[in-house]
């Protein structure tokens, strides 16, 4: 049971030490970041929409409540060229033309408040633009920054790897398996020997005399040998 404690401590100190590791990494740090830069750029894209549609907006109805005020400045001035004329009364032509100039008056001051709200909105949005203008840079910049952090880390990382065999270091245990390995040959090939020995040795009486008079000449040719030397005077 000891064991079992024990083992599981050490699996969620393992995951404690993995999670300080994530939460340092810088470049994951950097990543964060920038994930962060780029919402707060998309959402300042979305308000600077939002304020230049309402400055459009504004703009529309400071123009529309200009053409009504003209409108009726219009119509005041044919009510009075009427009367003047004999189609009207002039008491009533003078009634309706002050009725229409009060109405321009209306839409000029709604033209004006429009007008100021929508350069207002329109001086917000230059400044919101100025801004993310700034943030695209810093975004663009720390985005290049962040794929140097990530060349320079992986070739950091591949070096200390190369220096750690260079120094024969050996965390990985290699080079004692390849000695355990060579061992292992060396004994089966000892073993081979071995057995080769042995067979050598349990060859039967039979196998020794057929071996020995494999190589014997034939009777013909010993007849031969015999003649040979009689003619050249050799016992």
């Amino acid at each position: 049971m000891a064991g079992i404690f024990q083992r599981l401590f050490k699996t969620g100190q393992a995951e404690a030490h993995s999670i300080m590791d994530r939460l340092e990494d810088p470049i994951k740090l950097s990543e964060q970041a920038v994930r962060d830069l780029k919402k707060d750029l998309h959402e300042s894209l979305q308000s600077l929409a939002e304020v230049k549609g309402i400055a459009i907006r504004l703009n529309k109805e400071a123009e529309d409540n200009k053409r009504l005020a003209a409108d009726y400045e219009r119509k005041a001035m044919l009510l009075l060229q009427k009367a003047q004329g004999g189609d009207l009364v002039p008491a009533e032509a003078e009634r309706l033309a002050r009725e229409a100039l009060s109405r321009k008056e209306e839409a000029s001051g709604r033209a004006l408040e429009a007008g100021q709200q929508s350069l207002a909105q329109q001086q917000m949005a230059d400044k919101l633009q100025s801004n993310i203008n700034d943030l695209k840079s810093k975004v663009a910049a720390y985005e290049n920054d962040l794929i140097l952090l990530k060349a320079r880390s992986k070739t950091a990382n591949a070096t200390r790897k190369i220096n750690q065999r260079l120094a024969n270091i050996d965390p990985s245990g290699t080079v004692s398996l390849l000695e355990r390995m060579k061992e292992k040959v060396n004994e089966q090939e000892s073993l081979a020997q071995a057995y080769g020995e042995m067979a050598d040795t349990s060859r039967t009486v039979d196998e020794e005399i057929d071996k020995a008079l494999k190589g014997s000449a034939s009777p013909k040719v010993e007849d031969s040998l015999a003649q040979l030397k009689a003619k050249m005077g050799l016992k």
